[in-house]
């Protein structure tokens, strides 16, 4: 019988904080009116939201007016890439993006190419950073959209996203970047940046599921993608989700509040995760970049095991971890992002991603090492690569 559960998987998603869910109560029973109802209850809900619009906006170094509600990051992501590559066809059909992109943003590129667009897939180098050599290359007359994530949700490496955007604004095409597994750990001064069009979604950092931001620069040309009522600025229809608006908000300022010391405490048990599980077990690869990644996310691939199966027996020990993004779990497939990070299919396919949070103690860590360790041993003996290695 399973004695705890320790939650390594923040990065999919995290546990919505109880300050949040006090805060979203209220707009369940008691300010429940359609925010676009002219009655007092309607005017209630409408000054929740517009005050959740300011909050977000002062946190991001943004306008209110650049803050548009959405159901999420694979929202706020096809909004940003679709809008602007329909309200700018006239300027050009070339759009580049990475090859480590979350699927949100792939899978937009390729519905693109279906109509018509052309899109340029930038490789990355061993640490899963962009080349920014090959986007100015690549980077043409016809661009009209550049769509490069802050950092990857499966290994954590940052990108060089201020060269980036410096190289967009010189050719005046567009920079969006998805900062969906940033926004709640690292700071943004918006106004200051030359970023175009920014994603987000609460429940990466305690917020609710179902509710995310897309930032839209003053100024940047993009079409609806719903049509219906006059919401969101006319650039996203559909009654506001008050409840969870209210809960992002709530969330996003608490994550920054609690950033500093939250961080801090996270990169110490990251590392000694890292330490001690490369101390305890050989032939373990570190994927990512170690001088420049996100404080919450270690990728490790363990030779001559499957992912999969280390991850079932940590889950029957009660360790909840990922062999790659929640939203490709399914596949058998090695990481795409390892795949373009040209890590050796057989290696690509030993990866766990262990994601902390900021509930995340000392004690789960230790317990998380010495499980590990057994898991990998355990699986080794019965490895005939292993074995035939030893050999």
């Amino acid at each position: 019988m399973i004695q705890k559960t320790v939650y390594l998987d923040n990065a999919a998603t995290t546990r919505v904080n109880p300050l949040v869910v006090e805060a979203m109560n209220p707009y369940f029973n008691e300010f429940y009116a359609n925010p676009s109802s002219l009655h007092q209850k309607g005017r209630e809900a409408r000054l929740a939201i517009e005050k959740a619009r300011e909050q977000v906006a002062s946190l991001l170094g943004a306008d209110p007016k650049e803050i548009i509600f959405t159901s999420g990051g694979t929202e706020s992501d096809n909004l940003a890439i679709f809008g602007t590559a329909y309200a700018n066809r006239s300027k050009g059909n070339h759009i580049i993006t990475s090859q480590i992109e979350h699927h949100a943003v792939l899978n937009s590129c390729h519905q693109l190419e279906k109509q018509g667009y052309e899109v340029t897939y930038l490789p990355v180098d061993s640490a899963g950073a962009v080349v920014t050599k090959e986007l100015e290359k690549a980077i043409k007359k016809e661009t009209i959209l550049v769509t490069i994530m802050h950092s990857n949700n499966e290994v954590g490496t940052i990108q060089p996203l201020d060269e980036i955007a410096g190289i967009c604004a010189s050719k005046r095409a567009l920079l969006h970047t998805d900062a969906v597994q940033s926004v709640g750990k690292i700071r943004f001064n918006l106004q200051k940046s030359k970023i175009n069009l920014l994603s987000l979604t609460a429940h990466k950092f305690y917020g609710p599921k179902g509710v995310g931001v897309l930032y839209i620069r003053k100024g940047t040309k993009i079409n609806p993608l719903q049509v219906g009522g006059h919401h969101e600025f006319r650039r996203r229809a559909g009654t506001e989700n008050t409840p969870g608006i209210i809960g992002l908000a709530k969330a996003m300022d608490l994550a920054y509040k609690e950033m500093d010391a939250t961080n801090k405490r996270m990169i110490e048990l990251r590392d000694r995760l890292r330490e001690e599980l490369s101390n305890k077990i050989d032939e373990i690869k570190i994927n990512g970049n170690i001088e420049k990644w996100l404080p919450h996310i270690l990728n490790i691939s363990f030779n001559y095991v499957e992912g999969e199966s280390i991850l079932l027996n940590l889950d029957s020990s009660g360790i909840c971890v990922s062999s790659g993004s929640a939203c490709s779990s399914e596949s058998l497939e090695p990481s795409h992002v390892l795949s373009a990070m040209h890590v050796p299919v057989e290696i690509a396919h030993g990866a766990i991603r262990f994601s902390l949070g900021r509930e995340t103690t000392k004690e789960e860590i230790d317990f998380t090492i010495e499980t590990v360790a057994g898991v990998i041993k355990r699986l080794r003996e019965m490895s005939p690569l292993y074995k035939k290695r030893e050999a």
